[in-house]
């Protein structure tokens, strides 16, 4: 197989340190719009002389993206980049007849009079609307396949088939007890995509009224997290397994919830209340006259870049399932699990948790596909694919999942 992968900030990263070691990968060109970037991740491969290679690509320009996927014979674009750039990669993969994998779906647009009560432009929707086209090229697009989108999603057809009769809820649940040393705010994901998700109006589905939108960090539960990292508030957050599963698991209810914790959501609606988790570009006096500068993007220049602060993290994360329904006529619930502990990914791979649990999921993913085990057309979520393959490759690459069985509560 051979990969166009886009983008090498931690998470592409991360995905040439982990794809370095499997046999499957015939050759992946790593690109990126800083080409240091994507020259670093080449040269700290030890197998760069013959499966890697670096270029400058800029993910918002389709055609040149097509360009490099026709020069380079590439069968997959692996999408690296933050959602901005999702629909440009998207159309160039379809253009040169290559399938498509990403982590995060298409941009949602809040609802223009009822933001907190209606959905306007789904995650996914845009790319929902070319599924024909997919279809019709006999390509694949296998949308949200990251740790959350992703093993998420496989977690939730992996349930359903095997582990419940029926089921009432299904609730992603993602916590950790991660600190970084020297830091009072310094986020261990991508400070855009995480404003974009946090500050959006959550959606909740549930069967028989379809999709809607609360208001951002409603409905607060505390939920334990296990290995160690414990009790973590969590609340609604926005985020594409609402959007994915129930088109291919049948469930009463499906939310997601994240654990941000009280300082974190503080700062966030700060940021909100101040106007500098715009993307629209602002005008600033300048030495040399005006520029024109998007405050989402300062607010990230002015944070530490996450892949720099592996060696002054402490702690796990924590990706997970919670599945609440019916097996053999008795109530049950279980929290299907994947849990990362820094100290390990950064010993091991040079990576920090967050990036390191997003990253492998990708690479499982086409693993899978360049053996068969997983094949399609069309735009898929992973829960559209048989979860067992994906779920046994995990625990084969040296991260085993878990499962736990909760308290069955009314």
């Amino acid at each position: 197989m051979r990969v166009l992968l886009v983008g090498a900030g931690g998470v592409g990263t991360a995905v040439t340190r982990i794809a370095a070691r499997r046999d499957f990968l015939a050759h992946m060109v790593v690109a990126d719009y800083d080409p240091a970037r994507a020259e670093a991740a080449v040269a700290a491969l030890p197998e760069r002389a013959d499966r890697f290679s670096a270029r400058r690509l800029d993910a918002s320009d389709a055609e040149a993206v097509r360009r490099v996927l026709v020069e380079e014979r590439c069968d997959v674009l692996l999408n690296a980049t933050d959602p901005r750039f999702v629909m440009p990669l998207f159309e160039a993969a379809l253009a040169a007849g290559a399938h498509y994998v990403d982590m995060a779906m298409s941009l949602s647009v809040p609802h223009p009079s009822a933001p907190h009560e209606e959905c306007g432009v789904k995650l996914g929707d845009e790319q929902f609307a070319r599924a024909g086209e997919w279809e019709r090229a006999g390509r694949l697009a296998l949308v949200g396949m990251g740790v959350e989108p992703g093993l998420s999603d496989v977690f939730a057809r992996y349930a359903a088939d095997e582990l419940f009769d029926g089921i009432d809820e299904i609730g992603v649940r993602d916590g950790a007890n991660l600190t970084v040393e020297g830091h009072d705010f310094a986020p261990s994901f991508s400070i855009w995509t995480t404003i974009e998700e946090c500050l959006n109006p959550p959606v909740v589905y549930e069967k028989g009224r379809g999709w809607f939108t609360t208001a951002p960090f409603s409905e607060p539960e505390v939920f334990d997290f296990p290995e160690g990292i414990g009790p973590v508030e969590c609340v609604n957050v926005e985020h594409e397994e609402v959007l994915l599963i129930p088109r291919w698991v049948d469930a009463r209810r499906v939310t997601f919830k994240y654990g941000l914790g009280d300082d974190f959501i503080t700062k966030l609606k700060t940021l909100h209340e101040l106007g500098l988790d715009a993307t629209a570009k602002v005008t600033v006096p300048g030495a040399d006259g005006p520029v024109e500068v998007s405050p989402r993007d300062v607010v990230a220049a002015c944070l530490p870049d996450p892949a720099t602060l592996g060696d002054r993290m402490k702690g796990k994360t924590c990706a997970g399932t919670w599945v609440k329904g019916t097996r053999d006529g008795a109530a049950r619930e279980v929290y299907l699990y994947h849990v990362v502990d820094n100290e390990w990914s950064m010993r091991e791979y040079g990576s920090q948790a967050v990036v390191w649990q997003t990253a492998v999921n990708p690479v499982i993913a086409l693993e899978l596909l360049a053996s068969g085990a997983w094949k399609g057309s069309g735009v898929l979520g992973p829960e559209a694919l048989p979860p067992r393959p994906f779920l046994d490759l995990l625990t084969a690459y040296g991260t085993p999942w878990g499962l736990r069985e909760e308290p069955a509560r009314s």
